[in-house]
């Protein structure tokens, strides 16, 4: 039977970033990484923006399986599926043709995160598209050929960066959202407004205070999606892609009985509720909060490989601002606290806003920057806040 002093599940940033510290520290633990996909190491970030550079699937692949296996000095387990996990006898269920086990000394589960699927209705809801992993990217990257136009659903991060990104290569973008505004969880209101002028100047076109109700496909001459949205308005578009969000994945963990809330459950250690079980990445709820960006997944590897090589060592995170990749109007956010009591101020200048939310003794508890100019401030202001 298979065994490894370290079993890791999942192949993305997380997981190979955990290797690669933890191969800083000790060279000679046996490590076994097993995932669903071919095991090659890209960038996923660039999935939201390598259309306009025009990078294929494969051209985003920055380490192949078979380098990262000879670097690392470990075992990828690619196009392999675990099933089930059995911490009780330290050892987890695949199914790669037959079923067999592989047997652990310490098991992380670095699991990512799923698309969310809103609940849309007629006969094209199913070919709506959403991109998570290098995969899905080059479906989408397919599905676009020959295309002119794209809705967008999801005006967040992610949603936004897919629209620059298509507005960049020249395809008319539809954005259609709930909230108010673009980056409507991290941006106050008059940021918000400066940054959705920035996109539609590059000729984004936004749909806010609705969602999508259904979308059917055309037999007509041109687009092939009709859409209608919440308030009865209707438009037709050749593709539809969905960037609303994503939820951790959590079901392997909650099948063997892990603690699971928003994401898996653990304390700034990264150990589950259960023994000689870790987690990071996407699918992990430390201490309360989920934190779907890099540079939280850099700091949460870089502790639990000091922890799996013996000096525990719980994750402590700096100041953490996030980079939106939207070049027709720049942005960095480095949100509050969920629920912090304080308020925003803003200084506006032309075609740039600094706000700063101070808590409620006047303490930098946050920021918003919009525009070429404001975003300069990242250092200073994120060297306020550390």
């Amino acid at each position: 039977m298979e065994r490894s002093d370290i079993l890791i599940v999942g192949a993305g940033l997380a997981a190979i970033t955990l290797v690669r510290e933890l191969r800083k520290r000790d060279s000679a633990s046996t490590v076994t990484v097993v995932t669903a996909d071919d095991g090659h190491f890209y960038s996923k970030p660039m999935l939201s923006n390598g259309l306009a550079a025009g990078k294929t699937a494969a051209a985003l692949v920055m380490t192949p399986r078979e380098t990262l296996e000879s670097q690392l000095k470990i075992v990828i387990r690619a196009r392999t599926r675990v099933v089930a996990l059995k911490p009780e006898v330290h050892k987890v269920l695949i199914d790669q043709g037959d079923q067999g086990e592989l047997t652990y000394g310490k098991l992380v589960l670095a699991l990512g995160a799923q698309p969310i699927r809103l609940p849309i209705e007629g006969d094209g809801a199913a070919d709506v598209l959403s991109v998570n992993h290098i995969d899905d990217y080059a479906r989408y990257r397919e599905k676009l050929e020959g295309k002119r136009s794209v809705a967008l659903l999801g005006a967040g991060l992610i949603g936004c960066e897919f629209a620059n990104d298509l507005r960049s290569a020249g395809l008319a973008v539809e954005v259609y959202d709930i909230a108010p505004q673009p980056l409507g969880r991290l941006l106050p209101t008059e940021a918000g407004s400066l940054y959705r002028q920035g996109l539609e100047a590059a000729g984004v076109h936004f749909h806010f205070g609705v969602g999508i109700k259904t979308v059917e496909r055309t037999m007509m001459e041109g687009a092939a999606y009709r859409l209608t949205d919440s308030s009865g308005a209707v438009s037709e578009v050749d593709l539809v892609v969905s960037a609303v969000g994503l939820k951790p994945e959590t079901a392997l963990a909650a099948a063997a009985g892990l603690a699971v809330n928003r994401g898996i459950v653990t304390g700034a250690d990264l150990q589950t509720s259960v023994a000689d079980v870790y987690a990071l990445g996407d699918c992990v709820e430390v201490d309360g909060s989920v934190l779907p960006f890099v540079l939280p997944i850099m700091h949460q590897a870089k502790a639990l490989a000091a922890t799996l090589n013996g000096t525990p060592t719980a994750v402590a995170y700096p100041a953490m601002p996030v980079v939106v990749k939207t070049p027709a109007c720049p942005a960095v956010v480095c949100p509050p606290a969920p629920g912090l009591a304080g308020e925003w101020k803003t200084v506006a200048g032309d075609d740039n806003i600094e706000a700063v939310f101070r808590d409620g003794e006047g303490r930098l508890a946050g920021f918003a920057l919009v525009g070429s100019e404001a975003v300069k401030a990242k250092q200073s202001l994120a060297a306020q806040l550390a």
